[in-house]
């Protein structure tokens, strides 16, 4: 999306109730086998605030890891005395079909959330346009900062939560998280907060969707362009500022490209 489009989704986001979601796991990836061993949700709007939460241990009978412990504070014992998946995820079906579906990197909780319910042979989707990412909003909103995690954000904006890695306080975080920036969003003009957007540090991937080509493309279509990336990390990682990918699309885009806009 184009900055333009980002601010009007993100107005429409904002006028909407959020149910903000936040899991601990067995581990990092739901495609491999970890799951669920503490869910919380809460619901809220920016007009009234905080409206509803309620937080479960899960027994999902497999071993919880060492490392899991260290990093969670949730050990076997724990999770062996919650009551079981099946009985916690049916309590959670109503609250997560409605609302904005929002988390910190959403795309972690949504993959474990729908790892969950097919367990349980329950279908569950939410559409791209009731979904937030405060992770991508963070990005967006706070350019200049050198980390978006959600600790590193709590101690940012000196947020009133309890231990970090506990789906509860997690939650309620990101819900602070998404409540100030939405707020930002709603009451800034586009005169200030499209100059903020255009910061917005991008990896090749998200640049070739912006210029609608491969990355292979962009990257040349940026060369030509004069457009030199910032390397990052370790790897090297060529990273585009959003205003700058944007200037070069609507310099190269065809007047048909532009009717929608």
């Amino acid at each position: 999306m184009l900055s333009t489009d980002l601010l009007a989704f993100y107005r429409r986001v904002s006028q909407q109730p959020l149910t903000v979601v936040d899991v601990e796991t067995t581990g990092h990836r739901a495609s491999g086998g970890c799951r669920v061993i503490e869910v919380s949700v809460l619901q809220a709007t920016l007009a009234d605030g905080i409206q509803h939460q309620q937080t479960h241990l899960v027994n999902p009978q497999v071993h919880v890891p060492e490392m899991i412990t260290r990093f969670t504070g949730i050990d076997q014992a724990m999770v062996d005395q919650a009551p079981l998946a099946e009985e916690v995820w049916h309590q959670y079906v109503p609250l997560l079909q409605t609302g904005v579906l929002t988390a910190h990197n959403l795309a972690f909780d949504y993959a474990f959330l729908r790892a969950e319910f097919d367990y349980l042979n329950i279908v569950f989707s939410r559409s791209p346009e009731d979904q937030l990412c405060t992770v991508i909003l963070a990005r967006l909103m706070l350019p200049d900062l050198p980390s978006r995690s959600l600790p590193n954000l709590v101690q940012h904006f000196k947020f009133p939560v309890g231990h970090s890695h506990r789906a509860e306080a997690d939650t309620i975080a990101c819900w602070l998280l998404a409540e100030r920036l939405l707020t930002e969003v709603q009451n800034e003009s586009d005169e200030a907060l499209l100059p903020r957007f255009a910061q917005q540090w991008l990896p090749l991937g998200d640049a070739a969707t912006i210029l609608g080509c491969s990355g292979k493309q962009a990257r040349s279509r940026l060369e030509k362009a004069g457009v030199s990336p910032r390397l990052v990390g370790r790897h090297k990682t060529p990273m585009y500022q959003r205003g700058t990918v944007e200037r070069v699309f609507l310099e190269q885009a065809e007047p048909t490209q532009l009717s929608w806009l």
